[in-house]
């Protein structure tokens, strides 16, 4: 099953070829779209290229990315993964990971205040959770995938990149360079994220877990 996944960049909702669209009002997903396609703008301008370089390093339609810049376009999350690691940032630097220093001894965000990315065809969730995410190399995440959801496949992280999940509800099926663990609610996985990897949900019930991100460079 997990096969199918890795065949497909694109996110995917099985017996539901053309989505639906996430919960929430459509103000809430507007204010998303603009900034995350403001962030694109900035880190590509940044990096000083062009819609079309950019194009050619991620894999993305020149059309799509301007009309994700413009914040006229919600990208799905292979599409963000794409745009991230062709720019060389991670995907809450596109999200809008908070700016909070760590200039004290604790850093509080607030779960109503967590950065949130919605795949606009699947509903899957990806809220930032780290308080301080520029504070050290971990970052922590919170993934909500619906029934019957996958993330398609995810583009290699740099090598280096190190990934740790703990399943908190349902079940998840996670890809990785052709093998695949089913993992429950409590079980966790650790691996190397510089191979092609995916997530999916397969049952008929709501799946969340728990993801560290860590770099060792």
């Amino acid at each position: 099953m997990v096969k199918q996944d890795a065949e497909t960049a694109e996110p995917h909702r099985d017996g539901d070829p053309g989505g639906t669209a996430p919960a929430g009002d459509d103000t809430a997903r507007d204010d998303l779209a603009g900034a995350f396609g403001g962030n694109v703008r900035h880190h590509r301008e940044q990096a000083g290229l062009t819609l079309e370089q950019l194009s050619t390093r991620s894999s993305v339609s020149r059309a799509m990315l301007s009309k994700v810049e413009r914040g006229e376009k919600s990208p799905t999350i292979g599409v963000a993964s794409k745009i991230a690691h062709a720019l060389d940032v991670s995907l809450s630097d596109l999200i809008g990971a908070p700016g909070n220093a760590a200039s004290g001894a604790a850093v509080v965000m607030r779960k109503t205040d967590r950065p949130v990315f919605r795949d606009p065809e699947t509903g899957f969730e990806r809220h930032i959770a780290s308080a301080a995410p520029g504070a050290g190399r971990a970052e922590l995440i919170v993934h909500y995938l619906p029934a019957q959801v996958s993330t398609g496949l995810l583009p290699a992280y740099p090598p280096g990149t190190e990934k740790q999940i703990m399943v908190l509800q349902g079940t998840l099926t996670v890809a990785i360079g052709g093998i695949s663990e089913a993992l429950d609610a409590g079980d966790s996985l650790f691996f190397e994220a510089d191979a092609d990897h995916g997530f999916a949900n397969r049952t008929d019930a709501p799946c969340e877990y728990i993801m560290v991100i860590s770099r060792r460079s």
